[in-house]
């Protein structure tokens, strides 16, 4: 996406503020997607609040799960704005094939309409292979609604965000060994602001 291109953040610069986070509390978020406590080992403590956990989760000894929080605990659309912009953070790491679905996912964030959701859709679900790309691809196929125009059973509002977290963990493991705690870093700091008051 180019500087021009209008992002959720942008947005809020014009509107009133909106809810970033999916759920008001973390319990909240736990009891109605319990597959994130299958994928982190950190678990907020009671009255935790968003920020504060994030950077508890960022400073503990697996910081990754700073980057799984935040796919679950952000709106969809949110969230996979914040995955297309970690993944552009590494354009080295990314093929010919990611390049193609983050201008679908770019496509879909500026036109979040439903029948550009099923296109990117099908063209994930086709892909030959699950890339980081593909994934954030996947993210927005499952970020809401039906997955085709003949399948109306709702997808489970765990699958976007595993779909996010796996688009981003994948690509940072396809960074060199010794750069991977400075994207990852960049990722939490933009994650960071997701969570702030607009």
């Amino acid at each position: 996406m180019s500087p021009n291109d209008a992002t959720p953040l942008d947005e809020e610069k014009t509107r009133p503020p909106a809810v970033a986070t999916r759920y008001e509390t973390l319990a909240d978020l736990y009891a109605a997607i319990p597959q994130l406590a299958d994928v982190t080992q950190q678990r907020p403590r009671a009255g935790d609040e968003a920020l504060p956990y994030l950077m508890r989760l960022r400073q503990s000894t697996t910081p990754e799960e700073a980057v799984t929080f935040t796919a679950f605990a952000i709106q969809p659309k949110l969230a996979i704005w914040w995955g297309h912009e970690c993944l552009r953070v590494m354009p080295d790491a990314l093929t010919a094939v990611d390049r193609q679905m983050m201008e679908l996912v770019a496509g879909w964030i500026g036109r979040p309409d439903t029948a550009m959701r099923h296109h990117v859709a099908r063209e994930a679900l086709w892909a030959s292979a699950k890339s980081p790309g593909v994934h954030l691809a996947l993210a927005v196929a499952w970020s809401g609604g039906s997955l085709a125009p003949n399948d109306p059973a709702p997808v489970h509002p765990s699958r976007a965000p595993r779909a996010i977290n796996t688009a981003i963990l994948s690509c940072l493991a396809r960074a060199e060994l010794s750069r991977r705690p400075i994207f990852l870093a960049r990722f939490i700091d933009m994650a960071e602001s997701l969570f702030k008051v607009y």
